[in-house]
């Protein structure tokens, strides 16, 4: 799917009391408000058919898609609509529609379809344009969403559902690092995850956001590009799952999709015990979140009885090597957690 940015593609239907939105040639009825952050807002949103439509002749999204794995049987989808102050934010959301286009795997989430659209500041508003992003829904919520609601009922994912989500991860990771040229998610965390449930198998895994994806692989061959890597990573990584090497990168250093991998082992600590596992240092007086990565001061929690298996926290340490030429690739971690798989679950 191109990217096109046309400034007439989506609107709100007036005659709807602003409750129905245009993307392109779709109309959506908006349900309810799913989350926010910053300048975006996620709605779950209803596909609206002409009157016309029929069972035996597909309208809407089933008519513009071949390919109908990721089209809702409902017509519901999840529309995430992004206020843009000045170019800056214009160009980033131009990048993130760009990348999210390139990408085609069932446990990478697929940009269904798109539009921005020029608006006017006024006193009420301070944005110039507006972007509507229309993706699948997963109202089972996010992997952090589900393991907040576990920790407040003292519950764990099994050691099996724990590999299998983890491998569905690995799965979508491979996808973008196998790309030409890889690219690196850059922001892999649980809030990053979907999860949804389903009966008698492991729950589906779903990475998501692709805002900060860029081509994996950058030579730093300055101080100055060293300090601008540490900024650009301090506004898109997350702290508590970013790789020593983007606190504190050396001058002359060689960056590849391996500050994934680390990203990766933080996200299985969180699968296993509901949080980052250098998160616990927040907490302390004096604690510093930058020093307990770059030395890699591990905590390991009690868990649930009987305990993971130590082979897991193992696999842990495998990946939060601080000196990112020895982290295993992609390849590596799935072969090794097939075995894994192979030995735990049931």
């Amino acid at each position: 799917m191109g990217c096109t940015f046309s400034g007439l593609n989506a609107f709100y239907d007036a005659v709807n009391s602003g409750g129905d939105v245009w993307i392109n040639e779709n109309r959506f009825r908006i349900v309810r408000q799913l989350g926010e952050g910053g300048f975006a807002y996620v709605f779950l949103v209803k596909e609206v058919l002409a009157v016309s439509s029929s069972d035996a002749v597909p309208g809407g999204l089933h008519k513009k898609f071949k390919d109908s794995t990721h089209l809702s049987d409902d017509g519901s989808y999840a529309l995430k609509k992004v206020l843009i102050q000045n170019n800056e934010q214009l160009e980033l959301v131009k990048e993130e529609i760009r990348v999210s286009s390139l990408f085609t795997h069932p446990n990478l989430l697929p940009l269904l379809d798109h539009a921005i659209i020029a608006t006017k500041p006024n006193q009420e508003r301070s944005w110039n344009h507006e972007a509507y992003l229309l993706f699948p829904v997963h109202l089972d919520g996010t992997l952090l969403d589900n393991s907040k609601t576990m920790q407040a009922n003292n519950e764990f994912f099994s050691t099996s559902d724990v590999l299998q989500i983890f491998r569905q991860l690995c799965a979508g990771l491979k996808h973008m690092h196998d790309f030409d040229p890889p690219y690196a998610h850059n922001d892999i965390k649980p809030g990053n995850v979907l999860i949804t449930h389903r009966n008698g198998q492991p729950p589906l895994a779903i990475l998501m956001d692709f805002g900060s994806a860029r081509p994996a692989r950058r030579q730093i061959s300055s101080r100055s590009e060293a300090l601008q890597l540490q900024e650009w990573a301090s506004e898109h990584c997350c702290a508590p799952f970013r790789a020593p090497e983007l606190w504190d990168c050396e001058s002359h250093a060689y960056i590849d999709e391996r500050t994934d991998i680390w990203s990766l082992g933080c996200t299985l600590y969180s699968i296993m015990y509901g949080a980052s596992p250098f998160e616990y240092v927040l907490g302390e007086s004096g604690g510093s979140l930058q020093l307990a990565i770059v030395n890699v001061q591990i905590k390991w929690p009690a868990g649930p009885n009987p305990p993971y298996p130590d082979a897991l926290r193992q696999f842990v340490k495998w990946m939060l090597q601080p000196q990112a030429a020895v982290r295993p690739n992609i390849n590596d971690i799935i072969i090794h957690v097939d075995k894994l798989i192979s030995k735990f679950s049931y």
